[in-house]
């Protein structure tokens, strides 16, 4: 039987929100034992919902909120939890204990916190000399001047300069959706911890690891920030529009509120558009004969497509369109993701069962975007419960005595529940729907995911 990546790898993951969490959940799910601290008093702010608001299963919040929202859910499974008050110098010593057991320490807090409780880079490196240190921030650690502000992905989609590039001609800078950059920062940590282990198996050696998410964000919009270096030129907003492929864009399709994106890049592409949407004349017309002419025609162009596409569903659009090799998508939605066959087929869409007496029931779970020939890969577990394996890392991982972890528990260093819960809000489906927070939701919504 093969072995995962990470099989034998612990990971102490101090983090929350989007980015490291999620890189931990993947590490788990190839194998690592990943523990995730949080404090009784300062849980990860997605277990009550602080970014993007809760859902819960059914909408129902249950006696415990905290263990049922979906996004953390999502981001935290194939992970132990334990609760530590690391404002505290008994949580922080159960912290030192648990570095000197493992090989890697995921952490997002802003510079200053883990050097005012010693627990930085220099400090722990002393406690474990080949410790794999990851530290998320959004500005990086020193050499600049924002270093030590807070950073969140919403904001710095502006500051790395996506927003500038993101939007309509002649509109205002636009995001471009939830978080873009935190999801670069999972990616490129768990690259970076890969090379790190790499590197540790080869030297014996660990090292830190400072990911700054503003540079990540700049590299997503490399190609203007290359354009100003060697040209002086500052790239503009085009809305869905290509720099030089014509057509390219959004089009309506049948219903309400239906799309289906196109892009042609080549008079090969064109000519079987014009035949797929029964207009070769346009295909032999000296107007459109080439791309610099398409573009200068661009809008009476998108006028004939979605004559055409409102007349079709827009899956069939996309299919008809990528027959006769034409590249096209369907503007997915969030049912339309869930119940893609595509991804059912591919394995990505994958049935977490929770234990009896969660509430939570078979749960459909975004899984892995790789596939391995040789390695098996599914969510092996999903997300502990707030504090559920306290017992097991004191007294299994850390040989702490019943007694002890008693006192930690009486002095509330560690804990089953938030000690501040938040109440959840939890408006209905159809009020979400009239406040604009919903498109519209699928009472149904279990037949289609086969729960």
């Amino acid at each position: 039987m093969r072995k995962l990546p990470f099989e034998g790898i612990r990971v102490i993951d101090l983090t929350s929100v989007y980015a490291m969490p999620y890189a931990g959940a993947v590490m788990g799910d190839f194998g690592a034992e990943v523990i995730k601290i949080e404090g009784p008093g300062r849980t990860d702010m997605i277990r009550g919902g602080g970014v993007g608001g809760a859902a819960f299963p059914d909408m129902d919040p249950g006696e415990d909120p905290w263990n049922r929202v979906s996004t953390f859910n999502q981001l935290n499974r194939s992970k132990r939890s334990i609760t530590l008050d690391l404002s505290k110098d008994e949580g922080r010593d159960v912290l030192r204990q648990l570095v000197s057991v493992s090989d890697v320490v995921l952490e997002n807090y802003t510079p200053r916190v883990m050097r005012s409780w010693g627990m930085d880079y220099p400090n722990i490196v002393k406690l474990k000399p080949d410790i794999i240190f990851a530290s998320n921030t959004g500005y990086g650690h020193g050499g600049g001047p924002y270093s030590l502000w807070p950073a969140q992905a919403t904001t710095q989609e502006a500051t790395h300069g996506l927003c500038w590039v993101t939007g309509y001609n002649k509109g205002i800078p636009s995001k471009a959706g939830a978080s873009y950059v935190d999801f670069l920062a999972c990616w490129s940590a768990l690259f970076a911890i890969i090379c790190a282990l790499r590197h540790r198996n080869k030297t014996g050696k660990g090292q830190w690891i400072d990911v700054g998410m503003y540079q990540l964000g700049a590299y997503g919009v490399s190609e203007y920030i290359l354009d100003y270096a060697v040209n002086g030129r500052i790239g503009e907003r085009i809305g869905n529009r290509h720099p030089w492929r014509a057509p390219q864009g959004c089009y309506p399709c049948f219903g309400e509120d239906n799309w289906c994106v196109m892009s042609v890049g080549n008079d090969e592409e064109w000519t079987a558009l014009c035949n797929e949407i029964g207009r070769p004349d346009l295909a032999i017309d000296a107007s459109y004969a080439n791309n610099e002419r398409r573009m200068a025609l661009h809008d009476t162009i998108d006028v004939i497509i979605s004559e055409w596409t409102r007349t079709l569903n827009k899956t069939e659009v996309m299919e008809r369109l990528q027959r006769v090799g034409v590249p096209a998508g369907i503007v997915a939605d969030a049912r339309d993701s869930n119940v893609s066959p595509h991804y059912w087929a591919r394995g990505f869409l994958e049935k977490v069962e929770f234990p009896e007496g969660r509430g939570m029931g078979n749960r459909v779970m975004m899984g892995q975007p790789w596939k391995f020939s040789k390695t098996s890969i599914e969510i092996p577990r999903p997300a502990s419960k707030l504090g559920e394996d306290n017992a097991y890392i004191l007294q299994e991982l850390l040989g702490q005595s019943e007694n002890t972890i008693e006192q930690l528990q009486k002095d509330g260093i560690i804990s089953d529940r938030p000690s501040s819960p938040v109440k959840p809000v939890n408006p209905s489906l159809e009020e979400q729907v009239r406040l604009g927070k919903l498109a519209y939701y699928d009472s149904d919504y279990k037949k289609g995911l086969g729960i």
